[in-house]
């Protein structure tokens, strides 16, 4: 069991490697464009500076919220809007949200290649591995992207986006521990 661990953790590396690649096609190449509207230069500064007047802090923000009666009916009537708000700023190609991505999706691999591991040589051939990273590659995005537009009414398009792109780096990943780090069935002989 110890040598199919190490062989997990060192796989959960490669694995995460893609997964990052797979995230750079998605979100560093022109494709970042297709799931997110921009605006024109005097629009984006005269709401940017809207946001610093009126948001105190960095966090999240439901406009209007459902916190007052008046909020509720403003909430009723839209327009309405979700905002991930940061204060400070940062650099589109922020290194540092780079490195610690890259920590995520190490994590998140080691978690996938654990959880294969665990089964053993009950699902040691390759197909039945694969089904399963396919399928809790698929659930999984599922369940944290598509919620948003079912119960928030936010943009189909945005998130759809996310659960493509978040279930191919998470089957392409997955894929790569289940085909090339995890024990190989037991060869049974008669």
């Amino acid at each position: 069991m110890g040598k199919q661990i190490g062989k997990v953790i060192f796989g959960a590396a490669a694995a995460a490697i893609v997964v990052f690649v797979v995230g750079f096609i998605f979100f560093a190449t022109p494709l970042k464009g297709l799931h997110v509207k921009s605006l024109a230069d005097p629009n984006a500064a005269a709401l940017q500076q809207s946001l610093a007047a009126n948001l105190p802090e960095t966090g999240t923000y439901r406009i209007p919220s459902d916190n007052t009666q008046a909020q509720t009916v403003m909430y009723g009537q839209g327009p309405i809007a979700t905002v991930h708000y940061n204060s400070g700023g940062f650099p589109t190609a922020d290194t540092g949200a780079m490195i610690g991505g890259l920590v995520l999706d190490y994590v998140a691999m080691l978690l996938i290649g654990l959880a294969l591991a665990a089964a053993g040589e009950r699902i040691g051939d390759f197909g039945t591995r694969a089904r399963i990273v396919i399928l809790f590659a698929l659930g999984a995005s599922a369940y944290m992207h598509l919620g948003e537009p079912i119960w928030y009414h936010h943009d189909w398009g945005h998130f759809t986006y996310l659960f493509i792109a978040d279930a191919a780096a998470l089957i392409a990943g997955g894929l790569v521990l289940a085909r090339w780090f995890l024990p190989r069935p037991a060869v049974v002989t008669p």
